[in-house]
């Protein structure tokens, strides 16, 4: 693991202006940056950075953060990938935490081979660049496939020689160890002899989402039919097969922006596909599709389009693929190709604008797509139309999400021309067969409902409490360390019993005014993410340490990160309309900073006191209802209760300078 000094030296330097930058272009407004969002296609700028606070909001998506949350939302790096990227571009070096020798020793070992295989990587193109027969038939190849050169070189494309071991003997001279050139299957090793696995093949690296090389497929272009057409790197530590998609890292950020991924069978298929336009696509190299390459997909986007080619056969077989990604969660469509194509050949006889087009109009749903596949072989057989509404149920069947069971259920029905309770009930059997606990369809409409009004007033109640609890984590952050000059307002009844509010100054740090006001009426926060940050905040305070945002926005936990972040940057969002060029300036909160404190924690109050005052009038209805029936109930406690709170009530609208 990476040693935490590292990572506080990473958090030390990093300038997260300079890291969106080398991603984004940014404009100096103000004090900030501001640009067009990465997430998002837009032409008016919604994504501002603060240097100052060393974090970013992205306003269009409500994305926001520090560096390293841009790398893993922009790059989707994982937390540790986004350490190593800083520490690299900063040239820090990484140092890691006591390791078990085991430990250790796997470690070195996948750091090795990743070393290995980015060795490989660079080797299979300068041979294919700069060598006589790397150029002659690699890149021959690659041009009669009707790619460009850009379009190879993004795919960091290769070629290794038709020699026996010439790529293993290169590398055994820079030094790199026989063992790990086995280990990532680059080299094969037999008896005494070793020789290269993809000798006279054109390569096609496979990278993580991250970019590391994981490993490689090679195609022959021999005429020999022995040998195997296209071949993959063997499983190691490293290369897995079954959790890894091709294209995958020059997809990303393209399909977390299109939020739709293309699925696609083959190498050339990506490439094509990408270089015609469509670059929010991935295959699954020719492997059935799995579990664990479709969550990766979800890490980018809940919607894939699969594409298939025209062979029937080939359809049927890929169905079962389809189910899996209804049960990992995900929204499916199908497209598919006309008789004889494939996505490769297709995009290369299709301009941009008409392979968008073919794409979009018809892309289909997969109750659409079943049906129109298996509907013909049916015709007018029942039992066989019976069995395909089977299948499609059981597919529906795989649906995490309640309610998109029962609209596919619906339109199932609809399409076949048969009742939604036989379906629901098919269902609800292949539910119990699998012992998959569910409540579906025609269930749902005998809920019970508390009434909409109600619910409506609560939702409203709830968000005035999170916006005072979200407005005090606000000030303590931005203004809890600074000393102001207070006035207090108390009720005082003079000999005649007149009441009179009485004014008093006094000076205190904002944190400890809000703790002491708090402490005193023991108001709890209701959000457990403000809870948590204002416990850690007041753990500050009783550690006589000064508040630093920083300590939020760099939080290890990223719930309490993102919610920090959001806050500091929501104030500057009028800079990106430039208000002052149409003369309208906002007015400075520090020059009203001790009325912004007391008026929330006024308004805390009052809201809290309604609350009370509805509760305890409630309570007082129903004994009112229950001595109607003889029954007797001493109200005189709570009438007191209900007074004394209304009379606090009309002394925080006072001092509000509300009228009641």
């Amino acid at each position: 693991m990476i040693a935490r000094e590292t990572i506080d030296k990473v958090f030390e330097t990093a300038r997260v202006e300079e890291v969106i930058g080398d991603f984004v272009n940014l404009k100096k407004a103000g004090s900030n940056f501001k640009g067009l969002s990465p997430f998002a296609d837009e032409k008016t700028p919604s994504f501002m950075v603060s240097p100052v606070k060393q974090i970013w909001k992205d306003f269009s998506t409500g994305k926001g953060g520090n560096a390293i949350t841009f790398l893993m939302e922009h790059e989707h790096y994982s937390y540790p990938e986004a350490i190593r990227y800083l520490a690299k571009k900063y040239q820090i070096e990484i140092e890691e935490t006591v390791q078990t020798d085991q430990e250790k020793k796997r470690f070195d070992e996948r750091e090795s081979l990743f070393l290995v295989s980015e060795y490989a990587k660079n080797y299979f193109t300068e041979i294919l660049w700069n060598s006589e027969k790397g150029k002659a038939i690699g890149l021959t190849y690659f041009k009669e496939r009707g790619f460009t050169e850009e379009t190879i070189k993004k795919f960091e494309l290769g070629y290794c020689t038709d020699e026996w071991s010439a790529f293993t003997d290169t590398a055994l001279e820079k030094k790199y160890e026989l063992e790990f050139l086995e280990g990532t299957g680059l080299t094969i090793v037999k008896e005494n002899r070793k020789f290269d696995r993809f000798k006279g093949r054109v390569m096609f690296p496979i990278h993580s989402m991250s970019g590391r090389i994981l490993g490689f497929g090679g195609r022959t272009l021999s005429s020999d039919k022995r040998a195997a057409k296209y071949l993959n790197s063997p499983e190691s530590l490293i290369y897995h097969k079954s959790k890894i998609l091709y294209g995958i890292y020059q997809a990303k950020q393209r399909i977390a922006k299109e939020d739709n991924c293309y699925l696609v069978e083959g190498y050339t298929d990506v490439i094509s596909m990408w270089q015609s336009g469509i670059e929010n696509v991935v295959a699954s190299s020719g492997t059935a599709l799995t579990p664990d390459q479709i969550r990766l997909i979800n890490r980018l986007t809940n919607n894939i389009t699969v594409l298939f080619d025209g062979d029937a056969a080939g359809i049927r077989a890929s169905l079962r693929g389809i189910d899996l990604i209804l049960e990992q969660g995900l929204n499916v469509k199908v497209v598919t190709f006309p008789e004889g194509e494939d996505p490769d050949s297709f995009a290369k006889s299709k301009t941009e604008e008409e392979l968008k087009s073919y794409l979009e109009g018809n892309s289909q749903d997969f109750i659409q797509f079943k049906t129109s596949l298996l509907l013909e072989e049916t015709k007018n057989d029942p039992i066989k139309r019976a069995g395909l509404i089977r299948d499609i149920v059981a597919s529906i069947s795989k649906i995490p999400n309640n309610i998109q069971k029962e609209i596919y259920v619906q339109e199932c029905a609809r399409i076949m021309n048969i009742s939604e309770s036989v379906l629901f009930n098919e269902l609800s059997q292949i539910l119990k067969r699998e012992n998959k606990s569910s409540v579906v369809g025609p269930a749902i409409a005998k809920t019970p409902f508390t009434g909409v009004k109600k619910e409506t007033k609560e939702a409203i109640k709830i968000d005035q409490l999170f916006q005072m609890e979200k407005k005090i984590i606000e000030i303590l952050l931005l203004y809890g360390n600074q000393e102001v000059d207070f006035i207090d307002f108390t009720a005082e009844t003079d000999d005649d019993g007149k009441k009179r509010i009485v004014k008093t100054n006094y000076t205190n740090e904002v944190c400890k005014e809000i703790y002491m006001h708090l402490q005193e009426d023991e108001i709890e926060f209701t959000n457990p993410v403000f809870l948590k940050i204002y416990y850690e905040i007041i753990h500050l305070l009783n550690q006589e340490e000064k508040i630093s945002a920083d300590l939020f926005t760099n939080h290890e936990d990223q719930e309490v990160a993102a919610t920090v972040t959001d806050i500091l940057m929501d104030e500057e969002r009028y800079v990106l309309s430039n208000w002052e060029k149409h003369d309208i300036y906002v007015k400075n909160k520090e020059s009203y900073l001790p009325k912004l404190v007391m008026d929330v924690l006024y308004n805390l109050r009052r809201l809290l006191i309604a609350e009370k005052i509805q509760a305890l009038k409630s309570n007082l209805k129903n004994n009112q209802e229950e001595q109607q029936q003889a029954v007797e109930i001493d109200n005189s406690e709570m009438l007191e209760s209900i007074r004394d709170y209304t009379a606090l009530k009309q002394l925080l609208f006072e001092k509000l300078n509300r009228v009641i």
